[in-house]
């Protein structure tokens, strides 16, 4: 499987766009995992991911391999999904304590998953950016203060703060 992503990242640097398509579909679900945490919106988060392969394809000509294709596109794809969204976090007028109604999820997770999601998803903005950042995707709280451009202090606050509000809803359930 490594020598065909290897050789379809090689064809699509070329513009093969069946090349491109196996990378699409390889990496597709990681993308929108990424989105999906981060910006608590299915359609938004559906558009979000397509931008990302859209940047890819355009940038993938001047990807040298210095890191894997799948850390490169992870770099890519978090930071548009973090450009994202502060839009929506800018664009919200409440206090960023407010939760987010439950949305409804169409992905296929035995119970306990499902819920662990639904929780994540209940976050407040903030404490679900650096949640999701720093426990699903390992970043470490100094490089989520910079994508974030919160204080380092801020970062930890936040993902301790998520901590406690996810265990007080999964011990509801």
């Amino acid at each position: 499987m490594a020598m065909e992503i290897a050789a379809a990242i090689t064809a699509a640097q070329q513009g093969d766009k069946q090349a491109f398509h196996i990378l699409y579909q390889q990496f597709i679900g990681r993308v929108y995992a990424i989105c999906w945490r981060l910006l608590a919106n299915k359609q938004l988060a559906e558009d979000v991911s397509q931008e990302i392969f859209i940047k890819v394809w355009q940038q993938l000509p001047a990807f040298r391999g210095d890191s894997s294709f799948a850390t490169w596109l992870h770099s890519v794809a978090t930071r548009t999904a973090i450009d994202h969204w502060r839009q929506q976090k800018n664009l919200r007028l409440t206090d960023s304590s407010d939760q987010l109604p439950l949305p409804e999820l169409s992905v296929a997770c035995n119970g306990e998953s499902v819920t662990l999601e639904q929780a994540i998803l209940r976050l407040p903005l903030q404490a679900r950016a650096v949640f999701v950042l720093f426990a699903l995707e390992g970043y470490q709280h100094q490089e989520i203060a910079g994508l974030l451009g919160i204080a380092e202090g801020s970062s930890k606050a936040q993902y301790h703060r998520a901590r406690q509000l996810l265990q007080e809803w999964l011990a509801d359930e």
